[in-house]
């Protein structure tokens, strides 16, 4: 493994190919509310997209708010989130962490964390149940606060492992502020969402989790990963 200062120089090397690749001043592909961006996370774990997407949009078609979500009966919110994995487990889930913000801060709405530094509101976040570093850091960066977190998803976390920047071992929840940490200080939150979206669509694009387009990588010369495959007898 490369030593940090090597590895902050590589990180960046990265990101300047995959940019190159893939652009920069990515669009934001969300506009939701802080709230309504967590409850969108909380509902995409272990699911995909689509899924989870179309389980939200049953939410607010179905209750209207996140007050009536709040207090509706947990079976009816479990059949709204069908779509989603575990709604069982999910439904009691997304209602109890509503109530824990209502009681935590007065009032329904997580507006106010654009008032705090960044760090901070992401423990904030992170002592609501089911909230690790990966949700936190999708509340902070894709919502309408902008701000300047780094969310680290399973392709995004594949790429980072195959070229030798992380261990797999630490796991996609410790990757998160590892990877963020590596970036230039002085990047703006644009340019880490951009560093996002780059390494989850090489993930998505070329660095497959099963037989990854490894001869057409643009990164292949730097990977330890993809130097292995190609080689291989």
């Amino acid at each position: 493994m490369l030593e940090t200062t090597d590895k902050e120089a590589f990180v960046l090397e990265v990101h300047h190919r995959l940019s190159a690749l893939y652009g920069t001043q990515i669009k934001y592909f969300h506009d939701l509310d802080p709230l309504s961006e967590l409850m969108s996370a909380l509902l995409s774990h272990r699911t995909k997209n689509r899924d989870s997407g179309k389980a939200f949009a049953n939410l607010l078609d179905t209750f209207g708010s996140w007050e009536a979500v709040r207090i509706a009966p947990t079976e009816a919110v479990q059949q709204a989130i069908k779509p989603c994995t575990w709604p069982e487990q999910k439904a009691p889930r997304l209602q109890q962490v509503l109530t824990l913000i209502l009681e935590k801060h007065g009032s329904l709405t997580l507006n106010f964390l654009a008032d705090m530094e960044v760090h901070a509101a992401r423990q904030w976040l992170e002592e609501l149940p089911g909230v690790g570093p990966k949700s936190s850091a999708a509340v902070m960066s894709f919502s309408t606060l902008r701000a300047k977190a780094l969310p680290v998803d399973s392709h995004h976390f594949r790429v980072a492992v195959r070229l030798g920047i992380i261990e797999e071992k630490i796991g996609e929840g410790k990757a998160n502020r590892v990877l963020e940490n590596l970036l230039p200080p002085d990047f703006t939150a644009q340019e880490m969402y951009d560093n996002h979206q780059v390494m989850m669509r090489h993930g998505q694009k070329v660095c497959f989790h099963y037989k990854p387009n490894c001869k057409d990588c643009v990164l292949l010369d730097r990977c330890p990963t993809g130097q292995r495959l190609v080689n291989k007898p």
